[in-house]
């Protein structure tokens, strides 16, 4: 009898989640849920503790919370959920806006097919995280399309840029008002999604005034929300809507 000597197919490899991966999602909620808040300490023991892990994967995840901004380290203390002042947090908006909406620009003459598909299932993926749970996730995916628009622009320094600014831009505080305000949620996640695909759409028809103009007015509608969750001063949101008008002169 002939051996059969054929190979079964097992598909797909199995993808394993990291420990790491899985103690930074359960931070990364918790923070975006609003369970920690500004200036809680995160203290790598009592998670470890709590999460019935060792201290080895709560380390690394405090050190990828700290890298994208969602904690802050501070020498000789410890990591903490960032306690930012009002005057970085409008820095931070206005030099997001000026290197976001260049990079969409030069974005459109340089962008290729695939990096078009890619940003496309980005939001598609996103459009079906309509829940509370799906925050976290969510938070993770606007993330990757706002860096890959950037990257598309092929400019190295830019995006070191881009990276430190995104990371003193609280936007996870939007999501964190949502888990308190859930009435918001799916009014402020559709109009999301509907920017993001006016993005695209643009960068799609190289078009690269539209596509700063677009960037630009997803941006300014985030600061138009975040400006009201922190009950920023009067005087610095005309401080910087005057600066946006007057150095970026956009609709």
């Amino acid at each position: 009898m002939d051996s059969d000597n054929s190979q079964p197919d097992t598909g797909e490899p199995l993808r394993r989640r990291s420990l790491t991966d899985e103690v930074y999602d359960n931070l990364s909620g918790k923070i975006i849920a609003g369970k920690y808040t500004s200036g809680d300490w995160l203290r790598q023991e009592d998670i470890s503790t709590l999460l019935g892990v060792s201290q080895t994967p709560v380390r690394e995840a405090l050190d990828r919370l700290v890298a994208t901004g969602l904690a802050e380290r501070v020498p000789y203390r410890g990591v903490r959920v960032p306690i930012l002042e009002i005057k970085e947090i409008v820095d931070a908006f206005l030099l997001r806006l000026l290197l976001e909406a260049n990079a969409a620009h030069r974005a459109a003459g340089l962008v290729r097919p695939e990096e078009i598909e890619a940003l496309t299932a980005l939001v598609e993926q996103t459009a079906s995280l309509m829940n509370l749970e799906d925050m976290a996730n969510l938070r993770k995916l606007n993330k990757q399309f706002h860096t890959s628009i950037v990257e598309a622009a092929r400019n190295g320094l830019l995006n070191k840029l881009y990276e430190m600014t995104t990371n003193a831009f609280p936007d996870w505080m939007l999501y964190e008002y949502m888990f308190r305000h859930p009435e918001l949620l799916q009014s402020s996640l559709v109009r999301e999604l509907n920017e993001h695909k006016a993005i695209i759409d643009a960068l799609a028809s190289h078009n690269a005034r539209n596509a700063s103009l677009e960037v630009a007015n997803h941006i300014k509608n985030q600061w138009n929300d975040l400006k009201s969750i922190l009950e920023i001063p009067d005087q610095l949101v005309q401080d910087c809507e005057a600066q946006i008008n007057t150095n970026f002169p956009i609709g």
